[in-house]
């Protein structure tokens, strides 16, 4: 039996729990939910916690339960490069996505589309501009954000979108639906939302990613990660989920299904993803992204999220 706590979509990651179960034998429950939601449980359940593991998609959560997580074996870590797991051994990363402007190639032209983030602020992309800031990922580059530019641009840039009348919608999917219709011209989201849209609904819906020319934080590539317990009572278990999450069989599925990018150097990715050494991703250290809390206070503040 191994217990997992799941910052993920169960329909993305739900197939590859199955095959580790039908390939191992070893049974596995998941409590599913959004970052802040199991992170805040895991917090408020303490040394009584039930869960063995914990896999979310967003590294902030990592970065806030990692005085909870056991240091992991070696053959775990050394499965990823060293930038793809914890300085202290404590997670792993199983998968990475990259930030990116979605965008309607019917209502904007190439040449239109901003090199920075910080042109989203101008008065020209004024009710244009699509976002789900309730999202762990969309709050894991603010907080990126913070670290790079500092908290009082970042309360400006956050201001200026209020002000431009940037539209909020509920999760990535949403945005990019409404970049499609045309009710947005352009949504920052993950780069796998639209490869996901157009596997859903064909190759010639209206949505196309931007990859910002300028580095910064709309570049950030975010580690999906895991780590396990201290209070673990199956950490072997929770183990082989790790080297089996890390296994070619299961990267390639996430590869080629999920449309993320392996951690696992060998696994090609999917050939309708840009290379992620093509996107000028900025240098991030995961533990960076852990202050989630005073990312939210001023996101409350600026009056972004209730």
């Amino acid at each position: 039996m191994v217990f997992i706590y799941a910052a993920r979509e169960e329909q993305l990651v739900g197939p590859i729990v199955t095959r580790f179960h039908e390939e191992t034998g070893i049974s596995v429950a998941v409590k599913y939910g959004g970052t802040a939601q199991v992170t805040a449980t895991l917090l408020e359940e303490g040394g009584a916690s039930t869960a063995d593991l914990f896999w979310t998609r967003d590294p902030g959560g990592l970065g806030v339960l990692s005085n909870r997580l056991k240091r992991l074996p070696a053959d775990i870590l050394e499965r990823v490069p060293a930038s793809a797991r914890s300085a202290d051994g404590r997670w792993v990363g199983i998968t990475a996505r990259v930030r990116a402007l979605v965008y309607n190639p019917q209502r904007v032209a190439l040449g239109e589309l901003p090199r920075s983030l910080r042109e989203l602020a101008d008065a020209r992309w004024r009710g244009r501009v699509g976002w789900s800031p309730t999202s762990g990922p969309t709050q894991a580059m603010i907080t990126f954000m913070r670290h790079e530019w500092g908290e009082e641009e970042t309360r400006r840039w956050l201001e200026n979108l209020e002000e431009n009348g940037a539209v909020k919608f509920d999760g990535h999917t949403s945005v990019v639906a409404a970049v499609n219709r045309g009710e947005v011209d352009v949504g920052l989201v993950n780069h796998y939302y639209a490869h996901r849209f157009k596997e859903e609904h064909g190759e010639d819906v209206a949505v196309e990613n931007h990859h910002l020319p300028e580095q910064g934080p709309g570049n950030l590539a975010m580690i999906s990660g895991a780590g396990v317990l201290q209070t673990a009572r199956n950490e072997a278990n929770a183990h082989a989920f790790l080297r089996y999450l890390l296994s070619a069989q299961a990267q390639a599925y996430f590869a080629h299904q999920t449309f993320e990018y392996p951690m696992v150097e060998a696994i090609p990715i999917h050939e309708a993803l840009t290379p992620l050494s093509e996107i000028n991703t900025p240098d991030a250290d995961m533990d960076d992204l852990e202050d989630l809390e005073a990312t939210l206070s001023l996101l409350r503040e600026v009056g972004v999220v209730p």
